[in-house]
């Protein structure tokens, strides 16, 4: 009796998940290779010989370079990238404060004049300009100061001859 042997390609399903394996695993090892290349750029303690070594050394022998390098210096791996994600998150957060500070509301002056242009536009009526230059002028207007200044119409139900 000869006994008949079944491969993964004798059925087509089969034959699908195994292209399926291979492409996956063909894709993540090229995401290790170049998170290897870019590790090794991005480390500030290796001088730049020991950068062209260990690229030479991935280029020359990609498997057994990437496998000797995560298992040289693969701990420090997650402590760079780790570092390099904090630095991200200060610089955006530092950004943030800066842009946030330098907005600042405008002085009552800048408002006042303001109004008084929009008055003589003709797009607010001298009972408008009055509210909104009442509203600048006093301390209350902590959080309608903008909008005052903005659309004074949405605070009058009068309407415009």
């Amino acid at each position: 009796m000869v006994a008949q042997t079944y491969l993964a390609y004798d059925y087509p399903l089969l034959s699908a998940f195994w292209t399926m394996l291979w492409f996956f695993l063909l894709v993540m090892w090229f995401v290790l290779l170049f998170r290897v290349v870019v590790d090794a750029f991005r480390d500030d303690s290796m001088s730049g010989w020991g950068k062209a070594g260990w690229l030479v050394f991935v280029i020359v022998l990609p498997f057994l370079g990437v496998f000797v390098y995560l298992v040289a210096r693969g701990k420090d791996m997650g402590r760079r990238e780790l570092a390099q994600a904090r630095a991200q998150q200060q610089a955006f957060d530092s950004y943030i404060r800066r842009t946030v500070a330098g907005e600042q509301r405008p002085s009552s002056t800048e408002e006042l004049a303001r109004l008084s242009e929009m008055r003589t536009r003709g797009d607010i009526t001298d009972e408008e300009f009055r509210r909104a230059k009442d509203l600048v002028l006093s301390d209350q207007h902590t959080s309608g100061r903008t909008t005052a200044a903005k659309s004074p119409r949405s605070a009058s139900p009068a309407p415009h001859p």
